[in-house]
């Protein structure tokens, strides 16, 4: 564009710097008109108003056509692309065969050709004529179809927001300057708002340059504008004027005015008063590149300065953690001189009058140009710190090849190990596992008494950094600990152990997010106890989004430690990082005696690593000269003989690139694949390879090229790495997967392209520091290399980042605020906080603590609130406040501010146990209800943070919305355009087991279903907690549908999948026969049904298969208020370990369905054996309130089977209730007897008190003085057992020759009252007493002389059926129940029999038998008596 140079008149006015107005009026209308795209739909798409004029006025047909045009973009590219790179692909295609060249007829054959080879090239490989026929139809169309098709509508470079509006006022009128006036200058975006534009690269392939321009002569337009440009301009200007100035002098002054705050216009007219009007042209170019020059001067004075400061020996406060100081009058005088004096020197380097003043412009020019290495590599990387980068290892190269640059730095030499040294942080390779061995021998050793390794003591924990990682460990350390008879078990999502498996498990593999969940649940800390050693692999992973996991399993076990004063030692196994200190701080390590840091000098293999960033911006240039790159690097390995690895980050592109190495062996002179590969049993194994069914690895072998991803069948996959490792193949394409699960190293790996999609992240990211160094991990072997080779191939702004990653230039920092509410929450619902105060000591056990002293900045920690609150207390106490705040509005617990008490809730324990984050709970809340259909259902867990970084791509929309016509059996509200649309498309396609073509989508919907069934889950138990019946059950079917991937409408054997196939499954649901007609059929009609004999026997057998259980119960009143239940479950199916496994769980529901309420629920396991036995029987209590419902529902509704369950209705048509009011006896105001009312000397003694209690004064005569039959219901510690000794002393004063039988329910208590009785009643008063239970026996002159005899119900049952041959049964004159109450338990009937016996015995005899119970309070006590 034409950019107006500040005229001189300017200067007569005020001040306006006119760049600063125009860029401020630019971001105010960029921020006001642009279109706001958040990734939550496609209304407003870039690329839409970019190919179709007017945009949101086309019609249907031109957005469907639209649409279509972009799917066959989708087949043309026929990979995995970012979006950006999509767009390009797709502008190019539109502008080919919408716009055809002009003098070229649209189906002429050598235009045709002449746009595929375009096409082509762009995307890097051949194009089926019929795609290509098919884009090329749809881009003509769509043409066609717009109204304004005479070029206007497609703008490749022009603005594309779309709409008339964003044009400002007065926008379009042009004024013509006069053309001295005009600089030819490009201003796009990026330079107007003031970002960095991408570092310049130079064409040479020396390997250092120089980077200083000798030429005299440059235009505006081209040249490197920098300090010696400067000086030749000046001395021109010298040579050409009478300017009192010298050269050097004249560049200083200019170097001066640009590096001012003065405004543009003051800037131009100062240097056109220095250099005069005859260098014009000069002071264009100063004023058109004086960003470039103002960083070169900037650049040369800070060198100037640091040189300056280092010369300087004066010790200098530190800018941080200073600490309060205690001055004198006379110091406080000095330092107030220094501070003043400082400030004149600042005010004058502002005017130039101090450091500039004194400095010439050769040592400004010379300082500017002593570059530091690798200084214009200025990336940005997947952080948002900029960091320089620094100490580099010595002997680092740094070449420049056109459209790439290279930085090699070399191997550090191996360093000799000392025999005393272990190893803890280390780099990739160097044998950190060998140490977690040798931690986990010195554990194991503990526990070795007496030459028994005693098992069950202890535990130990291996957290590894993913579910591959976790299953590779296990393989290891099971084998190695195996000769200890050791049990080694992976535990993580994948891999699910029971209860019994955890308990007979020495060592559990797990991840962070696992082990996380496990010490969540408070029923779980008996696990927890006995883990005596903690091993945290990779804890670099602090700096990770994974890291606050691991800071939360730190601090809680810190914390464990500390409140149980139980030992639980932890070992850190980590790569090397620059701030290990603060870590071992974290981890509580003795830096003295336990903290071991190793640099890369110890690796067993050293590794020379290469960073190849690549600028070329074109897309179709870029894939090429990666490829090129690539393939260079790939030969030159091979020419000596080594293996090579290409890891990249899809599964087709291993085959692409694959392709694309043998097609490059051809254009490369001397760099054939096939030269340099010569088998000796290559004809012995071409006879395995053809045999695979794999294509590409039969093509490929004969290049001795092979390719690995988890897609392929295990056996080629297998047959891959066999033939890798035996050296039969020389060069390997893989994807990461190959890098975690298998130890298969080679001497270079090379990392192609460091962008990779990330569902979680919601697109492309970067490839993070763990996959990058797992995998130049398995650079070298170290049976065979004597070093090992690691290259990785990124973008050129992405070069400085992985240069700082991986030379441990990266400090690690804290990710744990993001995550503090869910794990705050998760500490209240364990029990381990309960108050602020908890709370502040519980952070400050994690790594957030550590590094908020150390770099409080990055936490946004002023100074002033550092210097203030130096311990970071107030901080501390706000972060909890605040998150505890948070959590009390979402319900998740309560927080009362007075007294800082945190209270957890149902709500904040199930998001505990679920691992459900605090801003899906908010969304619960907001849309749960009482009553939800399906489709709202979706909706709402679609809605849930979990998936907030799911975004819509347009190169999706044509699958989607097929996926939508074809597996959506619900509506998915807002369509494939919107983000939660796409999302409840995504669910709907994982319970419909639908397949995906596009890459994009089949890693959206694998993010998706691994967190679809524990949101569920969570779900269901929310809706179960608020007793909300009918939304209880319609959400425990969802989880079972996703757990089945079946639907709750569809067939329930469907569930047998696997067995019955899918033709007997379609008939059966096609003829709509339910689960219940069908058991009342035979084979025969169910043959018949489906028209398949023999179908009808498979699933009438399968019919038997699938679990039902009968329910019955019984209900007893114990209040007018509460009922108890007796529930017999009786299950009525074929137990079949392929089936049903171990155990069923039953969810036990007692619902009032009237009023929508859950009263009661429990979880009932069915096992094996209790299903082959008797009936179970379930016994608990539920409330009724009045009036009284019709009934209650008694559900019994399977965990894991969809259709699976039984109920029974309780009515309450006849139920009789107690009495409204029990009357229970009063306790009168007495005076307590004294012992002496016993009126026997004798009697007298037996007791130690003097005076009875209450009870037994008010009861006193009844018993003592009357022979009435007595109910003493009474709580226990009463005094009942007094109160029948007064009955016994009463038989024995009246009718010294009867009996006494005491009837109590269990033989604990028969010993007890033997033991008691026999100390002071038995043996004072002279009488004789026998115990007659199931254990003991006595003869029968024992019981005959006997006074007192005591026994069981059953026993005493079993001999008074035959009283009339037992003459001491007829004796008995006193019987004492105890225990009465127990007459509504499993006993009760024997207790009925003995009375109803005694009575009738009485009655024959013609001898009263006195009857004494002993019970506690009882409800209905007037029945009972």
């Amino acid at each position: 564009m034409l950019l107006q140079i500040p005229r001189l008149t300017n200067s007569l006015r005020d001040p306006f710097d006119v760049d600063q107005a125009y860029l401020h009026r630019k971001i105010i209308l960029q921020n006001h008109l642009k279109p706001r795209r958040e990734g939550n739909s496609l209304n407003e798409s870039d690329l839409a108003r970019k190919i179709v004029h007017g945009w949101d006025e086309a019609s249907a047909e031109v957005r469907q056509v639209y649409k279509q045009f972009i799917g066959s973009v989708v087949e043309l590219i026929d990979a995995e692309v970012p979006s950006e790179d999509f767009r390009e692909v797709a502008s190019t295609a539109y502008r080919l065969f919408a716009f055809p060249r002009p003098g070229e007829e649209e189906d002429s054959s050598s235009s045709s050709k002449r746009t595929k080879s375009e096409l082509e090239q762009l995307i890097g490989h051949a194009i089926p004529e019929g795609i290509l026929q098919k884009v090329a139809a749809l881009a003509r169309r769509l043409y066609g179809l717009q109204p304004c098709n005479d070029g206007i509508a497609y703008a490749p470079e022009s603005h594309v927001d779309g709409s008339e509006s964003d044009l400002e006022f007065g926008n379009e009128l042009f004024f013509q300057a006069p053309s001295r006036f005009l600089v030819d200058v490009t201003l796009d975006d990026g330079e107007l708002l003031g970002e960095e534009s991408a570092p310049t690269t130079y064409p040479v392939h020396d390997i250092w340059h120089d980077h200083r321009d000798n030429g005299t002569n440059h235009s505006a337009r081209g040249g490197n504008f920098n300090l010696s440009w400067l000086r030749n301009a000046c001395d021109r200007i010298v040579c050409e004027s009478t300017s009192q100035l010298s050269g050097d002098d004249l560049a200083m002054a200019i170097c001066r005015v640009l590096d001012s705050d003065r405004p543009g216009e003051e800037i131009a007219d100062v240097l056109l008063d220095l250099v005069g009007d005859g260098a014009f042209e000069i002071v264009q170019d100063l004023i058109s590149h004086r960003k470039e020059l103002v960083g070169v001067i900037q650049h040369g004075f800070s060198v100037l300065k640091s040189n300056k400061m280092a010369s300087n020996n004066q010790l200098r406060m530190p800018s941080y953690g200073t600490q309060v100081t205690v001055h004198t009058e006379s110091e406080k005088q000095i330092d107030k001189l220094r501070r003043k004096e400082e400030k004149r020197h600042r005010r004058g380097a502002e005017y130039g009058d101090n450091d500039s003043s004194a400095t010439t412009f050769s040592s400004l020019l010379e300082a500017s140009e002593r570059k530091t290495l690798l200084d214009d590599l200025v990336g940005s990387g997947a952080g948002t710190q900029q960091l320089p980068i620094t100490a580099l290892p010595q002997g680092t190269v740094r070449k420049h090849f056109k459209g790439y640059e290279e930085v090699i730095i070399p191997p550090t030499p191996t360093a000799a190990m000392k025999p005393g040294e272990k190893l803890v942080c280390a780099p990739t390779g160097a044998g950190k596992t060998n140490i977690a061995m040798i931690s986990i021998l010195h554990e194991i050793r503990q526990h070795f008494k007496d030459g028994y390794l005693h098992k069950n003591e202890f535990k130990i924990v291996y957290v590894a950094p993913m579910k591959a990682l976790a299953a590779e460990v296990t393989s290891t350390f099971s084998c190695r600990l195996s000769p200890l008879n050791m049990t080694v078990r992976e535990l993580t999502g994948d891999m699910q152990l029971s209860k019994n498996e955890l308990e007979e498990t020495q060592m559990i593999v797990t991840t962070p997010e696992k082990w996380d969940v496990i010490t969540r649940k408070s029923s779980d800390m008996s696990l927890s106890m006995l883990v005596k050693l903690l091993i945290i692999d990779e804890v670099h992973l602090l700096n990770d989004d994974r890291g606050p996991v691991i800071e939360a399993l730190v601090a809680r076990t810190l914390r464990q430690v500390e409140s149980t004063q139980t030992m639980i030692r932890i070992v850190g196994l980590s790569a090397t990082l620059p701030n290990y200190m603060e870590v071992a701080q974290f981890l509580r390590v003795n830096p003295e005696a336990g903290l071991f840091f190793f640099d890369s000098s110890y690796r067993p293999v050293p590794l020379a690593q290469q960073y190849i960033g690549i600028s070329e911006q074109n897309f179709a240039a870029r894939n090429d000269l990666q490829n090129e790159v690539c393939y260079k690097k790939v030969v030159d390995s091979l020419r000596h003989g080594h293996q090579a690895m290409i890891f990249v980050h899809s599964r087709k592109d291993t085959a692409k690139t694959a392709d694309k190495l043998v097609h490059l062996a051809g254009p490369f002179k001397g760099m054939s694949l096939k030269v340099l590969v010569a088998f000796p049993r290559i004809f012995t194994l071409q006879k395995d390879v053809s045999k695979s069914r794999n294509k590409d690895l039969v093509q490929l072998f004969e290049n001795a090229i092979g390719v690995h991803h988890a897609g392929m069948l295990r056996a080629d996959r297998g047959l891959t790495e066999r033939l890798f490792s035996d050296g039969l193949l020389k060069v390997l394409v893989c994807t990461a997967t190959l890098a975690w699960g298998v130890n298969l190293p080679a001497h270079t790996v090379v990392i192609k392209g460091t962008q990779l999609y990330d569902p979680k992240a919601g697109g492309w990211k970067d490839l993070g520091m763990l996959d990058v160094m797992q995998i130049f991990g398995r650079a070298g072997r170290p049976q065979f290399d004597t070093s090992g080779e690691g290259i990785i191939i990124t973008s050129h702004d992405k070069l400085a980042y992985y240069l700082r990653l991986l030379t441990s230039q990266l400090p690690i920092e804290s990710q744990f605020i993001s995550s503090l509410k869910d794990n705050l929450n998760a500490e209240v619902a364990l029990g381990t906080v309960t108050n602020v105060k908890e709370a502040c000591a519980w952070l400050g056990y994690t790594y957030l603590f550590i590094r908020m002293r150390q770099n409080p900045l990055a936490y946004g920690i002023g100074w002033d609130e550092v210097i203030a609150d130096p311990t970071l207390g107030l901080k501390q106490r706000a972060l909890i406040t605040d998150a505890a705040r948070a959590l009390d509005k979402a319900k998740m617990m309560r927080f009362d501010e007075k007294s800082g008490n945190f209270y957890c809730t149902e709500l904040g324990r199930i998001a505990s146990h679920f691992y459900i984050q605090y801003s899906s709970v908010e969304t619960y809340n907001e849309m749960l209800r009482r009553h939800m259909n399906d489709s709202e259902v979706i909706e709402m867990v679609a809605h849930s943070s979990e998936f907030e970084n799911i975004v819509v791509r347009e190169e999706e929309q044509n699958e989607l919305e097929m996926l939508l016509r074809t597996s959506c059996p619900l509506e998915a509200r807002g369509g494939p355009s919107n983000k939660h649309g796409k999302i409840s498309i995504l669910i709907q396609l994982y319970i419909s087991r639908g397949s995906i073509d596009t890459f994009s989508l089949v890693s959206d919907a694998a993010y998706i279903s691994a967190s679809l069934a524990r949101i569920m889950r969570a779900l269901f138990e929310i809706c179960l907690r608020k007793g909300w019946c009918e939304m209880t059950l319609f959400m425990l079917e969802y989880c079972k549908a996703v757990d089945r991937q079946i639907w709750p409408y569809q067939h329930p054997l469907r569930q047998f999948d696997k067995h019955l196939s899918a033709e007997i499954i379609r008939k059966l649901e096609e003829r709509g026969v339910d689960l219940d007609h069908l058991l009342e059929m035979d084979e025969k009609d169910i043959g018949a049904l489906i028209r398949y004999a023999h179908g009808g026997t498979l699933v009438k057998r399968h019919l038997g298969y699938f679990p039902q259980i009968q329910l019955s119960a019984t209900v007893s009143p114990i209040t007018r208020t509460v009922l108890k239940v007796d529930l017999l479950v009786t299950p009525d199916f074929i137990w079949k370990d392929l089936f049903h496994g171990t155990a069923l769980r039953w969810w036990i529901l007692v619902e009032d369905s009237e009023n929508d309420h859950i009263y009661h629920s429990e979880l009932f396991t069915l096992t094996k054996r209790m299903a082959r036995g008797e009936p179970q029987k379930l016994s608990f209590t539920v409330p009724i309130f009045e009036p009284h419902p019709p009934q209650y529902y008694i559900r019994a509704v399977s965990d894991s089977w969809l259709h699976a369950e039984a109920f029974y209705t309780v009515t309450f048509k006849n139920l009789q209730l107690p009495e409204a009011r029990t009357s229970h006896t009063e306790l009168l105001d007495l005076k307590p007897l004294p012992v002496t009312s016993l009126g026997n000397d004798t009697y007298q003694a037996l007791y130690k008190f003097s005076h009875f209690n209450p009870i037994q004064t008010q009861i006193f005569h009844v018993l003592y003085h009357s022979d009435n039959n007595v109910l003493l219901g009474a709580p226990t510690g009463s005094g009942k057992t007094i109160s029948a000794e007064l009955a016994m002393l009463r038989l024995f004063s009246t009718q010294p020759d009867m009996k006494v039988i005491y009837i109590a329910p269990l033989k604990a208590i028969v010993r007890e009252r033997m033991q008691d009785w026999q100390k002071g009643l038995v043996s004072q008063l002279g009488k004789r007493m026998v115990e007659m239970t199931g254990d003991y026996t006595p003869d029968l002159m024992a019981l005959l002389s006997a006074d007192i005899i005591i026994s069981t119900p059953e026993k005493w049952d079993g001999i008074s059926r035959n009283w009339q041959t037992r003459s001491y049964v007829t004796k008995v004159g006193l019987m004492i129940l105890d225990e009465i109450h127990l007459l509504g338990a499993d006993r009760g009937p024997i207790l009925e029999v003995i009375v109803s016996r005694m009575r009738y015995i009485s009655s024959q005899t013609e001898r009263d038998v006195r009857f004494v119970g002993l019970s506690t309070a009882l409800a209905n006590a007037r029945f009972v008596s």
